[in-house]
């Protein structure tokens, strides 16, 4: 199985939050993590945002950084494709996603298609974790509720 992480399932990865903990169990059982290329420039922002809006917290996000940028080679990435990005469109309309929710939809459902093996769509946000349920993508958090 191979475990697709947006970008609020890939913060957990490396700081501690609701989720973390069995994000990483799920990790762990996963035969490869996956995650779209733009999680890269979302990860930053978010953990940026983190240290802006909890100062104290600026050790632990810099650790995160380091640790993510050690481990990004290891992830199967996504290319923000014409194709993929017709398709967030799609999705954006389709199911009222917000624009980077859609790229990372549609990133995980083109593996999905590529892939012979089963991808888990791992995120945090229950409008996306629906959208991913009616394109027959597994979501093991989907009942966590979303923003």
């Amino acid at each position: 199985m191979i475990l697709y992480c947006d970008t609020s399932a890939l913060i957990k990865l490396y700081l501690v939050e609701t989720g973390s903990t069995a994000l990483k169990k799920l990790a762990a059982a996963s035969e490869a993590l996956a995650t779209g290329r733009v999680s890269w420039a979302e990860a930053h922002a978010a953990l940026a945002r983190r240290v802006r809006e909890v100062p104290d917290d600026a050790a632990p996000v810099a650790e995160a950084k380091r640790a993510l940028a050690s481990d990004w080679p290891k992830f199967m990435i996504v290319e923000l494709t014409q194709e993929v990005v017709e398709r967030a469109a799609e999705y954006a309309d389709t199911f009222a996603l917000r624009g980077y929710d859609s790229v990372q939809l549609a990133s995980a459902h083109a593996l999905a298609q590529e892939s012979n093996a089963q991808v888990t769509f791992a995120c945090f946000d229950t409008r996306l974790n629906k959208a991913a349920k009616v394109l027959a993508m597994a979501t093991p958090f989907a009942l966590v509720p979303g923003r």
